[in-house]
């Protein structure tokens, strides 16, 4: 697996997606491989390798990336009645592109 999925495949275009909402510096789309019932992505355009290393990117894109997490969680946990918000970090992060999980009901694997 390439070390950064988003920007590779997703952001590449090589991957298709489809997409839940987008602004001009954030993409939201179902996963492509869901693990959740409800399972979107939030990544951010640009490359920012994680939420504990920014990278060169600053505090504003971390603000517009949570605006679009926000809108998102807000949309699963009114339709669902719940929501969840995940990122990984560390070993936990397969793909080095920081990116949240915003999902709903039990796993399905």
């Amino acid at each position: 697996m390439s070390s950064d999925f988003y920007c590779d495949e997703v952001l590449s275009g090589r991957t298709d997606v489809k997409v839940v909402t987008e602004t001009a510096t954030v993409l939201a789309y179902h996963h492509t491989r869901p693990y959740w019932p409800v399972h979107i992505v939030v990544i951010p355009k640009s490359h920012i390798p994680s939420l504990t290393n920014l990278g060169n990117a600053d505090e504003s894109m971390l603000h517009q990336l949570m605006a679009v997490v926000r809108e998102v969680a807000r949309d699963i946990e009114a339709e669902h009645g719940r929501a969840r918000v995940l990122t990984n970090l560390g070993e936990y992060q397969d793909s080095k592109h920081l990116h949240f999980h915003v999902n709903s009901g039990e796993p399905l694997r």
